[in-house]
């Protein structure tokens, strides 16, 4: 296998949907394009488990030959564990240039990005310092077809390489399904304001024990045109800068405002002169040898 050069970025790839999945392999085929490739991806579906990663349990690694010339493994872990074993093990001393993940069968915009396995490949890797893309198309169908998007994440990847993306986030880009109408550009966008209004099916199961199956329609509240649902509606590839950080800072600037946060009727404790720093140990059980 030929070696990351000077003028060839060394890029990783990662997804939700397997090393089996037809959106993986659409990405090898573009990425292979731009520099080397390598892949470290869940062997089995994995959608839905957002930020998960495996604790009580170990890892298993193993190559897989599916992509021609492509160091390739497939990762027992969720989408996050494969970001973290592909840095500190597989990888090693080499650093990637550009992590993708995906592309996802099915949308990952607005809200969706939270419980989005996809995404979480490309935070975990943001939040590891390095510059990160998760692609989604928005196409549940098994047989969804790839080919109008090719162009576009190889472009988008381009200019991540070229133009690099802000420290600490992700972009998450998704686009539109294949229609008779051609995609009318990419636009930055905001993530939209939107939820799953939901419900639970109750049934029960032979020996009579009831189940739920979570069922629930989308909503979008948001009716703002700078909005990555306003730019797929209208055949936009949507473009939302991400970041790992979830402090409200509106938030934080109202609460100061109003809030009290002194006990009622007693004195602040004075604020210690030796302040105590918080230990590895405080963190809980990760290091089972800690």
């Amino acid at each position: 296998m030929t070696r990351k050069t000077a003028s060839q970025p060394l890029i990783l790839i990662s997804n939700d949907d397997s090393i089996q999945s037809a959106g993986i392999a659409t990405l090898v085929r573009v990425m292979q394009r731009l520099g080397e490739v390598v892949v470290v991806a869940p062997n089995s579906p994995q959608s839905g488990m957002g930020h998960a990663i495996t604790l009580g349990e170990p890892l298993r690694l193993e190559r897989n030959y599916r992509f021609e010339g492509v160091e390739a493994y497939e990762c027992s872990g969720t989408p996050a564990d494969c970001v973290k074993v592909a840095k500190h093990h597989v990888l090693k001393d080499r650093t990637a240039d550009l992590v993708v993940s995906g592309v996802n069968h099915g949308s990952n915009s607005s809200v969706n990005v939270l419980y989005s396995g996809t995404m979480s490949a490309a935070i975990e890797a943001a939040i590891e310092g390095l510059p990160a893309i998760g692609f989604s198309l928005c196409d549940f169908a098994h047989d969804a077809d790839f080919t109008h998007a090719e162009p576009w994440i190889e472009h988008i990847a381009r200019e991540a390489l070229a133009n690099g993306i802000p420290a600490g986030t992700a972009l998450n880009v998704n686009i539109p399904k294949k229609s008779d109408d051609p995609i009318v550009g990419a636009k930055l966008c905001r993530q939209a304001r939107a939820k799953w209004q939901e419900e639970f099916l109750v049934r029960n199961d032979p020996y009579n024990r009831p189940y739920y199956w979570l069922l629930g329609n989308f909503v979008n509240e948001d009716h703002g045109t700078d909005t990555d649902e306003w730019a797929l509606a209208h055949n936009y590839i949507s473009i939302v800068p991400c970041q790992f950080d979830l402090t409200a800072l509106h938030g934080l600037t109202q609460m100061n405002e109003n809030w009290t946060l002194e006990l009622p009727g007693q004195p602040a404790a004075p604020v210690p002169a030796h302040p105590h720093p918080v230990r590895p140990e405080d963190y809980g059980p990760a290091n089972p040898n800690g």
